[in-house]
């Protein structure tokens, strides 16, 4: 039976040789014996599933993948690849400047990967130092170097805005400054304080302050501005590439369709199925390892759930939403309530409609938080 849905397989590496003051993911120190507690559970979790996976995108994040020795990297690559039935016709994989070495880079290049999202974040070391993040900018620029060496010419860029002490004219610098190394892609994101990280200690304490709403607003139509000029498309509230480079995975998850998580704290959605796994290391492991795996969260995909998230996720999207697909999709569900906002939201300039498609305006994006809290009463009603 042919496959009806995309399929994504997403891989979380766990390891970080330090925490950056800003990150709340789940990570765990690089220690020998937790790396091969790792390689024997990702074998464990994807045997689970007994099948192997046609897989249409492959993203590894973490974590910091590229803190695993070349060989460990080779490893892991060519475990993966035995699950699935051809190689992904894009595989991303995150990577730290500091991680990003001569022999890891040949070994990803080898084994099939396309793409690399670096985590630059800034190009200005003082704006490092204030969150934490250990690699300086020559860090940045030689392991930009390195991959175009080993022949990737399919780069993101993450960066950063609305960092403490960080001016809009030191934010257009550092924007110019990734610009300068030529990426095919730039993700940016704004600064957010979460609970139980470095960052949200010093906040509460009062030793840094944050942007305010508006401040926040001026960094994003600066980010717009820039980036649009320079040749950049915004797919995405986050995401801009240039022609033909938008990243085929987060495009996948953001339509609702089918992805595979494997590795602790890795989610799923897959088969009418969603659930993440363990957020420990050991708990991850041992449950597969004993055929009773230990998830979190775990629903069953109804109609209305898919439908709200892929009108809540589309509209992050420039594209927005063709409104008659996605009855089409899941025609039980009731939309009356989602009529209604968007009939208010075009009547106040955030959104615009055309025929089918609805999108976001530029003021519209700005809220986009807001707009889907709205949209995700409508169908709890």
């Amino acid at each position: 039976m042919t496959r009806q849905l995309p399929l994504g397989f997403y891989l979380h590496v766990p390891f970080c040789a330090h925490s950056c003051d800003f990150c709340a993911f789940y990570h765990e120190a690089p220690r020998k014996p937790d790396i091969e507690l790792y390689f024997k559970g990702v074998e464990d979790d994807l045997k689970s599933y007994g099948t192997v996976f046609d897989c249409d995108t492959m993203f590894w994040g973490g974590g910091t993948p590229g803190v695993l020795k070349a060989a460990d990297l080779e490893r892991l690559g060519t475990l993966c690849l035995q699950y699935v039935k051809t190689p992904p016709k894009e595989w991303t994989i995150e990577l730290a400047p500091s991680t990003v070495k001569p022999d890891k880079a040949k070994v990803l290049k080898d084994l099939g990967v396309t793409r690399v999202s670096l985590g630059v974040q800034s190009f200005d070391g003082a704006l490092l130092d204030a969150i934490g993040r250990r690699h300086k900018p020559s860090v940045a620029y030689r392991a930009i170097e390195c991959l175009r060496a080993a022949g990737f010419d399919n780069m993101n860029l993450d960066m950063m805005f609305a960092l403490p002490g960080q001016t809009f004219e030191m934010w257009e610098k550092d924007l110019r400054e990734a610009l300068a190394t030529q990426p095919q892609h730039v993700s940016t994101y704004c600064l957010t304080f979460e609970e139980d990280t470095a960052l949200w200690t010093k906040l509460s304490e009062g030793e840094i302050h944050a942007k305010t709403e508006a401040e926040e607003a001026d960094f994003y139509k600066k980010t717009w501005d820039v980036l649009a000029y320079h040749g950049f498309h915004q797919y995405e509230i986050s995401n801009f590439a240039r022609d033909g480079f938008a990243c085929q995975h987060n495009l996948n998850t953001w339509d609702m369709q089918q992805w595979i998580g494997i590795g602790p704290s890795a989610s799923s959605q897959y088969q009418g199925r969603r659930y993440t796994n363990s957020y420990d290391l050991k708990a991850w492991a041992q449950g597969y390892e004993s055929g009773n795996p230990v998830w979190e969260d775990e629903v069953i995909l109804s109609d209305s759930l898919l439908s709200s998230d892929s009108l809540i996720f589309g509209l992050r999207m420039n594209r927005g939403v063709n409104l008659k697909r996605l009855k089409d999709r899941f025609p039980k569900v009731d939309y009356s309530g989602v009529h209604a906002i968007v009939d208010r939201l075009v009547g106040d300039l955030l959104m615009n409609q055309k025929g089918d498609e609805v999108f976001l305006t530029n003021q519209g994006r700005l809220l986009t938080d807001r707009i889907a809290v709205e949209f995700l009463d409508a169908f709890e009603e």
